[in-house]
């Protein structure tokens, strides 16, 4: 029998803007590994947060049986320190106003038992590979996989009994992706991974899905979740015609029992014309005649919402269509040069990695390969002109689009809507609302601005940026496009940049996305610097 550690008792959460993001969840967890999954926008992150007692619920409550460590999805990461990544730098504050001679008793609360946490994270960073940093480095200075695997340092130094980890394979490589599979294999306290990495999820003891719904329960990892969501999906279509059928049959019914009436009704009436009575009886008749009439439209009526209901409930159980359609923009291929890294010299990657010269040509498709800090994301930003070399040129010879990992790309304070007016103004409004509710993006999504988006919405709008602009781009530089995305996007992005026919550069650590989207050549950070062949 396991025990309970976190209580969910009829949680609801309602947004500034009213809008009820789920309502009356009910839910436990023990000690059994589980994953949380659901649609981008659903509200994951935000139970999450509850969970660990860092947002209130509107109503209901968290009941939490020991503390709770929760690592936030590591999106943005470009105004802290390492120390803030890993969420130790209240106590190492607090360590040094107390060194200082400070003998406020709020300090010594925060330091509690960890005199020793200087050490001990000066220590952790140097086993995790990344001991060139110190607790004060800007967290800007730190690749997207660096940035991760600082931030999960702080939940193995954390003496909590249950992890709360959001997203936590973005950026890794597949090293430390395997790395963190196994400490969390040999983890014994409780675990809560918001994640869409199947094989991470596949490793946990149960799935637990957030929908329109609430919240629903599977014993076993994704594979399993998914088997079952593929039956019950099955059956929930069988039910929703099945249900729509006997719509259409009781419509006919209902209509030919009112033609039955109307037609005894007339016949009354004429009848009533020629027949020899007093006219108080042909009133009374006529009065019955019409109080069959209205007693039939009232059962009607309800027989109608009861057939109606049944379908709305059948309809519900299919759910909403998660189906995303995101359009490649129509670029023709450059016969000659699209890019050219001449004698460059990338500045902040290791030593032998320093050098790169490269020339893109035609159709090509680059799949960047590479460990984490090894200079991928620097070498698309030296040619996206967002950094200049240590030494050489980079030049690119045809319009581009660039979408950075941490999506800077976005205006926070502007809506998707707004900013595409902006890059393709001669598409006119009517059509750039069309093409966002392909990709999922409702009137309210549309127009709000984007810093109140969720991770995975927030990359859809910033691809929709990218793909979506004028003059349509002949060059794509994508880095680690798929983060943040659920299955359903991942699907679409796999689609849209199957049928590119541009030239691609993408950095990317799943090796399932990038064998589905036609790459020619590979481009890999090895040991004797940057190796290139064909894919």
């Amino acid at each position: 029998m396991t025990s309970s550690l976190l209580t969910l008792e009829g949680v609801s959460f309602v947004l500034p803007d009213g809008r009820v993001l789920f309502h009356d969840l009910f839910e436990t967890f023990d000690t059994r590994p589980a994953g949380l999954v659901g649609g981008n926008g659903v509200g994951k992150s935000v139970l999450g947060q509850i969970c660990a007692g860092l947002l209130s619920p509107s109503t209901g409550r968290c009941q939490r049986a020991v503390d709770v460590h929760y690592l936030a999805q590591q999106a943005e990461v470009g105004d802290g320190t390492v120390a803030s990544l890993a969420g130790v730098d209240r106590v190492l504050a607090a360590l040094e106003r107390i060194e200082r001679g400070s003998v406020d008793v709020a300090d010594f609360d925060v330091v509690g038992t960890q005199w020793d946490m200087r050490e001990r994270f000066r220590d952790a960073l140097a086993d995790a590979g990344l001991g060139r940093f110190t607790a004060h480095t800007r967290s800007s200075e730190l690749s997207g996989g660096e940035a991760m695997r600082a931030a999960l340092l702080g939940a193995r130094l954390a003496n909590a009994g249950y992890l709360i980890l959001d997203e936590p394979t973005n950026h890794l490589d597949s090293t430390h992706r395997a790395e963190l599979m196994a400490w969390l294999a040999d983890w014994r306290g409780g675990l809560l991974v918001i994640s869409h990495d199947r094989a991470l999820l596949d490793s946990m003891s149960r799935i637990v899905e957030l929908d329109a719904e609430g919240l629903h329960a599977y014993g076993g990892g994704y594979s399993f979740y998914a088997a079952q969501k593929a039956q019950e999906r099955e059956a929930a279509l069988r039910e929703l015609a099945s249900a729509k059928a006997e719509r259409r049959r009781g419509e006919r019914a209902l209509r030919e029992q009112a033609d039955r009436v109307a037609q005894r009704s007339a016949r009354g009436e004429r009848a009533g014309k020629t027949a020899n009575q007093a006219p108080i009886l042909l009133g009374r008749r006529k009065e019955k005649s019409e109080g069959t009439a209205a007693r039939l439209r009232e059962q009607q009526l309800v027989h109608r919402e009861q057939l109606n209901e049944r379908a709305r409930v059948a309809s519900a159980r299919v759910g909403r269509d998660q189906s995303v359609v995101l359009r490649a923009p129509v670029a023709a291929t450059s016969p000659g040069r699209v890019a050219r890294l001449n004698a460059v010299t990338l500045p902040w990657v290791p030593e032998h990695l320093r050098q790169i010269d490269l020339t893109i040509s035609g159709a090509q498709r680059i799949g960047i390969m590479g460990p984490n800090g090894s200079g991928k994301s620097t070498l698309l930003k030296v040619l996206a002109g967002e950094v200049q070399p240590a030494a050489g040129s980079a030049e690119v010879f045809v319009p581009f689009a660039w979408l950075d990992q941490r999506l800077i790309q976005l205006d926070p304070m502007r809506s998707i809507v707004q900013q595409l007016r902006e890059t393709a103004p001669e598409v006119d409004e009517g059509e750039v609302r069309s093409r966002l509710a392909l990709l999922g993006f409702d009137a309210r999504l549309s127009t709000a601005a984007t810093d109140t988006l969720s991770g995975g919405e927030r990359l859809r709008a910033a691809l929709a940026l990218a793909v979506l602009s004028t003059p349509p781009s002949r060059l794509l530089l994508l880095d680690e496009p798929t983060n943040h995305l659920d299955l359903a996007s991942v699907a679409a992005v796999e689609e849209m940049l199957q049928e590119y026919d541009g030239c691609l550069m993408v950095v990317s650590h799943d090796t399932a996305f990038l064998d589905k989207i036609r790459l020619t050549h590979r481009l890999s950070a090895g040991k004797a610097g940057w190796e290139s062949d064909t894919w």
